[in-house]
């Protein structure tokens, strides 16, 4: 019950904050100074614009890697004041050299681009990213911009980020927001959205308007190189290298900006699968860091009280484990459970009022998306359980807590059909099926059948069939993908 109202209290604030941001109209423009870039022809690559370096890492990402350079070679930007880095992870040698000819061909037409590779994947992305940063040509560039494979920044991304950094010297990160192409494929794409959108509009957008802090998302953003060098550099001591970061600088007493009028399009995992092993690697990796940084954050001599008890927390303890330790803990096995035990009495407030709350403050950021709200909840509810254990796993350092699985791409906006795709593999049964939520099915079932038969004082039974039904149609892995249901 503490708990619940520790999560409630946190996403009424940041509501409010994001709320009070979107009615006055408040622009970061109000609070940092930003100029348009002018002076004569970009392609002379005049003095005033800065050098900058495009980070681009992958791994065999086939589908989209011809997408992703090309919209990084098409930035408008002076080319002789512009890098393009393309960091290739790929074991696959046939995709490795499909990237490398991609690269030769853009820069055949006058672009610098670099294609660069290591002899290992030791620490995935935050080892590809600290290498990238070791070349000599990197020591010149003044910004770092990053873009995940299946990212891609419109022309102009740069000309409205730098100028921040440019005229801002306290200003380390320039965060831009996603935006997705396949969001209406299906039920489970459409609940991603869902999900996304809170997290942009809220969290991001409340952090960056109060204390200038938020979580970098590792991509779709432009970093100043002498912030990155002064918080120690990548490193690949958690599956959220990008947090790490984020949490070091601000340490250091740089600030953050997010600009949610800067969209970058990006794809959503497309499997189920795919987006639990997703949601797990973000749970675990936030949980360790709070581990790891917590006495960090103490004794941090640049960073005010008030500041320090935000990110203590607000941003760790509330949303990397109360938030999800609550939603699975209480709802999907102290409810269940006590329809079985008369003499155990949940008050009304903790399992109604506060729940019916939560609902409000999404709803309240996500108007045009109520009708897909009952789906929502239902989906949210069976990935608590996966962002328990993930979170568990990382608090606690557990077998598995450093594990990356890189999200598969579909490519959903490849035109390209004369690259080759993969061959599909035959998948086994545990792959097309998930016991966890099967047997948690079960459970529900079971519960809610007993408290209709015998509801007593209680009558939960109809949340827990929904639940239930939730919980097995995830567990044979339909996700919303027939006609119907898109």
């Amino acid at each position: 019950m503490v708990m619940s109202v520790m999560l409630v209290v946190e996403a009424t604030y940041n509501c409010v904050v994001s709320l009070g941001v979107k009615v006055i109209g408040w622009r970061p423009e109000w609070r940092f100074k930003w100029e348009p870039l002018a002076g004569a022809d970009e392609e002379k690559g005049t003095g005033e614009y800065p050098m900058v370096m495009v980070q681009i890492p992958m791994y065999n990402e086939l589908e989209v890697y011809k997408l992703s350079i090309g919209t990084a070679c098409e930035l408008n930007w002076p080319k002789d004041r512009i890098i393009v880095q393309v960091l290739d992870d790929s074991t696959d040698p046939f995709i490795k050299n499909l990237v490398e000819l991609e690269c030769e061909s853009w820069a055949s037409k006058g672009v610098n681009i670099k294609y660069a590779i290591r002899s290992s994947r030791k620490g995935f992305k935050a080892g590809a990213l600290k290498k990238g940063m070791e070349c000599d040509y990197a020591k010149q560039c003044e910004y770092i911009a990053i873009f995940d494979a299946d990212f891609q920044p419109e022309p102009d991304f740069l000309l409205r980020t730098v100028p921040f950094l440019m005229h801002n010297p306290d200003i380390a990160l320039v965060q831009a927001r996603w935006a997705f192409v396949n969001d209406t494929t299906s039920l489970l794409t459409r609940v991603q959205k869902m999900f996304f959108d809170y997290h942009f509009k809220v969290e991001q957008e409340a952090g960056s308007a109060t204390f200038a802090f938020f979580s970098f998302n590792g991509t779709a953003g432009v970093w100043r190189t002498t912030a990155i060098n002064e918080a120690g550099g990548w490193k690949d001591r958690t599956t959220v290298e990008d947090m790490d970061l984020a949490v070091r600088a601000t340490l250091h007493g740089w600030k953050f900006v997010y600009v949610g009028d800067i969209r970058v399009k990006s794809e959503l995992p497309s499997t189920y699968g795919a987006y639990c092993r997703q949601q797990f690697r973000w749970s675990c990796g936030g949980a360790n860091l709070f581990r790891k940084m917590a006495m960090d954050v103490l004794i941090a001599k640049d960073v005010s009280l008030l500041k320090k008890f935000y990110m203590l927390y607000s941003f760790f303890l509330v949303r990397r484990v109360v938030a999800p330790m609550v939603a699975c803990i209480l709802y999907n096995i102290i409810v269940p459970v006590s329809v079985m035990i008369p003499e155990l009495f949940l008050p009304i407030w903790g399992v109604a009022y506060i729940p019916m709350a939560l609902l409000i403050i999404t709803a309240i950021r996500n108007p045009r998306n109520l009708h897909i709200m009952p789906f929502w909840i239902l989906f949210e509810n069976v990935m608590t359980l996966h962002r328990m254990r993930a979170a568990l796993t990382g608090l606690l350092e557990l077998s598995g807590f450093n594990q990356w699985i890189v999200t598969k791409k579909a490519g959903n906006n490849f035109e390209d059909n004369v690259v080759p795709l993969l061959h599909k593999t035959k998948k086994r049964l545990r792959d097309r099926v998930n016991f966890l939520e099967i047997g948690f099915s079960v459970f529900l079932i079971l519960c809610a059948s007993y408290n209709l038969i015998f509801h007593g004082t209680t009558s939960y039974y109809f949340n827990l069939y929904l639940q239930g039904i939730a919980f097995l149609l995830l567990g044979f892995n339909f996700t919303g993908t027939c006609a119907c249901c898109q």
